[in-house]
């Protein structure tokens, strides 16, 4: 499956489009477009991977991706029954209405809050979510409404997290969104073995050296750092489904469990263990 700069069909002169419950669990679909997107998933654990941020999410999720920030699709690898629902909001929404209307200047804000990448949660990701599945059994003129009562949902809401601390910029050219997916596509298929730096500067067709700094100046982080992000996010799937921490820390390639506990703490700011506990207490 390769990279692409997926398009939207430019006849409509409607700025949203709607993709009612695309199914594409089988593919790593690692893509970007000019549109902003909001997706609702249901029914699925998965990972969510928004341009340079990597965590797991449990039973649904919202969330709000801004311009031409690459992503994962949200249902990838999921195996129970799952809805799902895409809204995409085309550009010109952005520069042509929002921006010469005060009256929707909260939704501009969103907007531009977008480009950090925003997941929601509570009530919010609630009546979000059940307004997003009626969508594609209105009217064009109900579904034109109805979307800009959620964009006025979200846009008041507060129950939400940015998953950059800065917007995020997309400096791939097509050539390197090729490449990054590969790298991609490598650690999600390998993440439990051993990985090393050079073989994979070799699947680049780089030296180790140059594609250290390739890598960072892409990503702005390390390989080794983004490896143990995958799989620390990994992880903590594991550990929510009952695994104890020593099968988790081996079955995502980690070697050594002192390792995994450091990696753990500092990419989560708590241990293995605390998580785990934390998190099944609440069932």
């Amino acid at each position: 499956m390769k990279i692409q700069l997926e398009t939207i069909n430019p006849r409509s002169k409607s700025p949203f489009r709607l993709l009612h419950d695309p199914k594409l669990n089988h593919l790593f679909y690692w893509h970007f477009h000019p549109e902003f997107e909001l997706v609702y998933i249901e029914g699925a654990s998965a990972t969510r991977h928004v341009g340079n941020h990597i965590s797991q999410f449990t039973d649904s999720d919202l969330v709000l991706i801004g311009s031409n920030i690459p992503h994962l699709n949200f249902d990838y690898q999921v195996s129970t029954p799952y809805r799902k629902e895409v809204l995409h909001i085309k550009p010109f929404f952005k520069e042509r209405f929002l921006a010469q209307m005060p009256e929707l200047q909260s939704i501009e804000r969103l907007i531009e809050l977008s480009k950090y990448g925003l997941a929601f949660s509570g009530n919010t990701k609630k009546i979000v979510g059940a307004l997003l599945k009626e969508l594609h059994l209105l009217s064009s003129f109900e579904f034109f409404m109805q979307t800009m009562t959620i964009l006025k949902k979200l846009a008041e809401s507060t129950e939400f997290e940015l998953l950059h601390k800065k917007p995020y910029l997309n400096r791939y050219s097509k050539k390197e969104q090729e490449r990054i997916r590969q790298i991609y596509a490598l650690v999600d298929e390998r993440y439990q073995e051993k990985i090393t730096v050079e073989e994979v500067a070799a699947l680049c067709n780089l030296t180790k050296p140059a594609f250290c700094r390739y890598f960072k100046k892409a990503t702005g982080s390390t390989f080794v750092n983004f490896l143990n992000q995958y799989r620390i996010s990994q992880s903590k799937r594991l550990l929510l489904t009952g695994k104890n921490i020593g099968e988790t820390c081996y079955e995502c390639g980690f070697e050594s469990l002192s390792y995994f506990n450091r990696t753990f703490k500092k990419i989560t700011d708590e241990n293995p263990s605390a998580f785990r506990k934390r998190h099944l207490q609440r069932r």
